[in-house]
């Protein structure tokens, strides 16, 4: 490997000075050698210094530069990884070239990580379409798209079931990763050391970092706390068997190693080894702005959105074929740590500026013609996975914190989310089983808008058989789903209509304005939004980023969340288009489009603390693999309430108000703000 490493390097230095006689292209091929030559400079340096070294901070941020500043939204617009740029430069074929371009860069990873291999193949690809265009142009012939295409499909279809090992294998085995190591032997009173994963590092991870540091340690042991206890509890509230298991996922965002390093101390005294795994990066795993893993700063959404779909470049049904056989391949190699993986526990983070994806027609997408095909390898994927890490025995965890892009309040804004996430629990109980008892005597329960907001729904519930042991809706507390404060259900579909409207929401980190949703016996029959100035654009941005492709979508949850002083401070500090979907879903009733909260687990029994067993776990639906929470806040909400089967009506919410008796105190918080 290293000698093909070598012949590879030599090969594409030589490259700079031979790209004149290749017309369009030359200024492709030379600015991806430099590229190239610039991020094996950096490979070997680390070879020999490690990944931060005596490097100055200055230096550190210059080389991070030379890494991300050809996706920098300055830089985007006349760069070849960008689709429309490389299409109108390079024809039809800047689709392939900017792919080519996107898979290069997803060489950094593997030269901090030192994966030879990983470096090699890459560099190998781009010097066979390099010599297989410059051979065409010699020859005075049309370069051929196809023989492109065929170049990707097959390093694609060669490299499938090796990536998926390697990728199982980050996601479960204990090894003592990268990042781990990283995070347990550096000096995190050093900002330095932000620079030695290889991630973009912004100012606002610079900051988050600082602000972090300033933090006394009891605040940092909270924030810790907080999030490794609510993983166990998930266990706890499930009657899951928490001592089966030996590891647990660690998923965050550069900034934050503080809190992470006390929480791996406090995981590894829970039984559980941290594995720490980067969020995806090539063809072959990335997500978009959709991040599983740890990662640094989004220089550029845009980017990421744009080259969600890369794998549409290549995909047909004998390479799904191969996936899933890679993937099956991989997980019974790892059976065993499949079994002892106890499931994600994710910090997420939020306060940056929201982002609308501007128009890209040349960006890869998979179409009508393939999104069978990739709905068919997810379906298939998901079923592998729940196969072999069986989710009636495994957790999760997901908590929120604000960075300091969020404005100049951060410092209270932070203090205010540190008391959100650790509401009293026992309070939130009563107050929630008061809502539940009165929602468990509904046939139906109703939802309608005010103030713009045009919703006019209603939503058909479970019959409890029997109310004193039964009950329809989870009480939601601080375990799973932090902070606490919601009740939910997956409603029955037939009955379930009406309009769900929502004059701005974010779903996915996506700003969707106006969204409309018509709703016939519990599917979405039609939907519109305002992003863009077609009908046509808005649907299918819709399609693309709440529909996932699916014909239609049920509801698979409905849910009221309680935690009024959640919104109160997102209305304090006017941030509440910046409020994560964790925390938003909190502050009003909301619907989840997709499977119910129990997919693959409906089998499990759950209880709410005061005994009583959750029955409407599922809603007779076929799997979707997507579940996406769309919020209507209080300042929208006119009325909520249910219907009994003898007609009583029965309100829970007045004006974006709780008028049932029992839930007052919740109306504290709503007092300080206007709605």
């Amino acid at each position: 490997m290293k000698e093909r490493y070598d012949l590879s390097k030599e090969r594409i230095k030589e490259i700079v000075g031979e790209t004149e006689g290749l017309g369009k292209y030359g200024s492709f091929f030379l600015k991806c050698a430099e590229y190239i030559n610039g991020l094996l400079d950096i490979y070997e340096d680390i070879q020999v210094n490690g990944p931060v070294g005596s490097h100055t901070l200055e230096e550190l941020r210059e080389r991070n530069s030379f890494m991300y500043d050809d996706i920098s939204p300055e830089n985007y617009k006349h760069s070849y990884v960008n689709p429309n740029f490389a299409v109108e430069e390079l024809g039809e074929t800047g689709k392939y070239l900017c792919v080519l371009q996107a898979e290069i860069r997803g060489m950094i990873p593997f030269i901090f990580e030192n994966c030879l291999d990983e470096i090699v193949i890459r560099l190998e690809l781009f010097l066979e379409i390099y010599g297989m265009i410059k051979a065409a142009l010699e020859a005075g012939d049309e370069v051929n798209k196809d023989d492109i295409h065929d170049s990707f499909y097959y390093y694609v279809f060669d490299y499938t079931e090796d990536e998926s090992v390697r990728k199982i294998k980050e996601q479960l085995k204990y090894t003592e990763d990268y990042a781990t190591t990283i995070l347990r032997n550096s000096d995190w009173n050093d900002i330095r050391n932000l620079y030695a994963f290889g991630e973009y590092v912004s100012e606002t991870e610079e900051k988050t970092f600082n602000a972090i540091n300033n933090l006394e340690e009891k605040t940092i042991a909270l924030m810790s706390a907080t999030y490794t206890e609510g993983f166990k509890r998930g266990f706890d509230v499930s009657k899951k068997d928490m001592s089966k298991k030996n590891t647990v996922n660690i998923r965050y965002r550069l900034g934050f190693e503080k809190v992470v390093v006390k929480a791996i101390e406090e995981f590894e005294a829970m039984g559980l080894k941290p594995i720490i795994y980067r969020a995806g990066y090539d063809i072959f795993s990335r997500f978009g702005i959709f991040k599983p893993g740890y990662y640094g700063g989004l220089i550029n959404p845009q980017y990421d959105e744009d080259h969600k779909e890369d794998m549409a470049l290549v995909l047909d049904g004998q390479l799904v074929t191969r996936r899933i056989e890679g993937l099956t391949a991989a997980y019974e190699e790892y059976k065993k740590e499949a079994l002892d993986w106890a499931g994600p526990a994710c910090m997420e983070i939020f306060g940056e500026e929201s982002f609308v994806p501007a128009d890209s027609p040349n960006a890869i997408r998979y179409g009508k013609e393939k999104q069978a095909l990739i709905q068919d390898y997810r379906i298939k994927a998901s079923e592998t996975m729940n196969k072999y890490i069986k989710r009636e025995e495994r957790s999760f965890t997901i908590i929120a914190w604000p960075t300091p892009a969020i404005g100049e309040d951060y410092d209270d804004i932070l203090k205010d989310i540190i008391t959100i996430n650790t509401l009293p629990v026992d309070e939130y109980e009563k107050i929630q089983t008061s809502i539940i008892d009165t929602l468990d005597s509904g046939e139906y329960a109703y939802v309608k808008g005010m103030n713009g907001n045009k919703t006019d729904l209603k939503i058909s519930l479970y019959k409890i058989d029997n109310p004193e042991k039964e009950t329809s809706f989870e009480n939601c507390l601080a375990d799973v789903n932090i902070p606490l404060g919601e009740v939910f259900t997956s409603p029955i579909m037939k009955g379930t209509e009406g309009i769900l409207h929502v004059k701005e929401v974010f779903l996915n980190d996506l700003k969707f304005k106006d969204i409309m949703l018509t709703i016939k016996d519990g599917k979405i029959s039609d939907y519109e939004c305002k992003n863009f100035e077609t009908e046509a654009k808005n649907k299918a941005f819709i399609e693309e980023n709440l529909l996932f492709h699916h014909k239609t979508l049920p509801m698979g949850e409905f849910a009221i969340g309680t935690n009024t002083f959640a919104y109160a401070s997102a209305k304090k500090f006017d941030i509440f288009n910046k409020m994560p979907i964790l925390i938003a879903e909190k502050m009003g009733p909301h619907f989840a489009f997709g499977d119910t909260c129990y997919s693959n687990e409906e089998s499990v029994r759950v209880f709410n603390p005061n005994g009583k067993e959750m029955m409407a776990k599922a809603n007779g639906e076929e799997y979707t693999y997507c579940h996406t929470d769309v919020t209507i806040p209080y300042d929208e909400l006119g009325e909520l309430g249910v219907v009994t089967y003898s007609g009583e009506k029965k309100c829970i919410i007045k004006d974006g108000r709780f008028v049932l008796e029992g839930t007052e105190k919740l109306n504290e918080a709503l007092y300080m703000v206007r709605i």
